[in-house]
């Protein structure tokens, strides 16, 4: 991997390439991709070049025998229910232990070290009396700004792979899109270094990505979501394009990652997106709090002419008595898609309302691309929205004055009925055919 990769940067600059030149040396870099796929190497670029051309900042790393040392300390610690916080004036850092399942007698630690302004640098992870699992250190460049996530061997100082977080869109250059774009996908981001997805990613003029990340603000829609964990973000977008990517070959898609932090900022979302000539967008996400999607709510509305293919979610649950948003918003441009097995009968865990899910479509074991560009499966309905809009974008485009209630009474129009009243609509069993157009 290494002669192939150094082939492919010999048209670098010397002060990029020379840096280069020592990374891949590393066991980090080596370690970066199992196997020398052309995703892996591209990613590992990626993450090179960046490296190489801006100033970064590495936290010192702790030594084992003081990780074992915080387990057991004496010392000054603030107790909380479950854990306790070291500060640590000398490395002006905050160390937080917590220990399942209960500080006495505990089996699993983990130890979150962060510093005055609470911006993560340490995550470690160990199986009692000491023995370390797993650890992950944050790498940031020389304006605080998050590039990627090293995984760290057992000495806490080896560095076993690197994950680029907002690495830039250094996609290669291809023909002109024969087809405007009408099909967009607004999620969590999306993995624009994996070849196998670059052909369907829509482009600009000038080759850039055409989309835009609401979260960070920036051109970079690349496939992060933090909030649960920043050492192990979650990875969701990626999947569900895939899925659109499969279904909907020919169509070149919009990304858009979606603004969690400012949710009134999907008013901005949809306008770009209605302006850009999008009449198909596809969510595969919810929450319980209607007031999260009050601006989307308003948009959608002003915009009847872009159609929300939306997932019904994974809750178990009757969502006409037990609200998911957007799914159950009053809007006629909203299209509520829940999941089924092969025969129609809903899948474990997926959301049904015969008022507010329209359909089924099978999507329990639908094969993806994952986040690494790993071929898998996976299911649920976040995996049946995707299904559903490559359908309605297959019919528009086939029939392109079709519009927003068209599309929908093209797509009521192919579900049968299921041998439960579940939906409102029933089943389409074949997503995939192109029956009816």
């Amino acid at each position: 991997m290494k002669g192939r990769a150094l082939v492919r940067l010999r048209q670098l600059p010397e002060m990029v390439y020379a840096k280069v030149g020592q990374l891949l040396t590393t066991k980090a870099i080596q370690m970066l991709c199992l196997n020398p796929k052309p995703a892996c190497l591209i990613m590992m670029l990626s993450v090179l070049v960046q490296a190489a051309v801006v100033n970064t900042s590495l936290a010192a790393a702790p030594e084992p025998e003081q990780v074992c040392n915080w387990l057991t300390t004496d010392g000054p610690k603030t107790d909380i229910p479950g854990e306790y916080q070291i500060d640590d004036q000398k490395n002006e850092t905050q160390i937080r232990l917590s220990f399942r399942p209960q500080q006495q007698n505990w089996s699993v630690a983990t130890i979150d070290i962060r510093d005055r302004q609470n911006k993560p640098l340490f995550m470690i992870r160990l199986r009692a009396p000491c023995q370390i699992l797993q650890a992950r250190r944050a790498h940031y460049n020389a304006d605080g700004v998050l590039i990627s996530l090293h995984s760290l061997a057992s000495d806490l100082k080896t560095i076993t792979s690197e994950e680029p977080v907002n690495p830039p869109a250094t996609l290669p250059l291809k023909p002109a899109q024969t087809h405007s774009p009408i099909l967009a996908l607004s999620d969590t981001g999306v993995n624009y270094l994996l070849p196998e997805l670059q052909p369907h990613i829509a482009r600009t003029e000038d080759g850039g990505i055409l989309g835009y990340d609401f979260w960070d603000k920036d051109n970079r829609p690349f496939d992060i979501d933090p909030r649960r964990s920043p050492y192990y973000p979650l990875r969701h977008g990626t999947t569900v394009f895939s899925v659109l990517a499969a279904e909907a070959p020919d169509e070149p898609i919009v990304i858009y990652r979606f603004p969690a932090l400012e949710m009134c900022r999907y008013q901005e979302l949809v306008e770009q997106a209605a302006q850009a000539g999008i009449r198909i967008m596809n969510l595969s996400m919810g929450s319980r709090s209607y007031e999260d999607w009050t601006c989307f709510e308003q948009a959608a509305r002003s915009n009847s002419a872009l159609l929300f293919i939306i997932s019904a979610g994974n809750d178990g649950q009757d969502i006409d008595k037990e609200p998911i948003y957007p799914a159950t918003l009053d809007l006629e441009n909203l299209f509520v898609v829940s999941s089924s097995d092969a025969f129609g009968r809903p899948g474990p865990g997926a959301n049904l309302g015969r008022r507010h899910v329209d359909i089924l479509v099978p999507a329990e074991q639908v094969e993806v691309i994952d986040h690494r560009g790993v071929r898998t499966q996976t299911g649920g309905t976040s995996y049946a929205a995707p299904r559903v809009a490559a359908l309605a974008a297959r019919y528009l485009r086939a029939n392109p004055d079709a519009d927003t209630q068209q599309i929908i009474s093209f797509l009521q129009g192919r579900a049968i009925a299921t041998s439960a009243p579940v939906t409102a609509y029933g089943w389409i069993p074949d997503p995939t055919d192109d029956f009816g157009f």
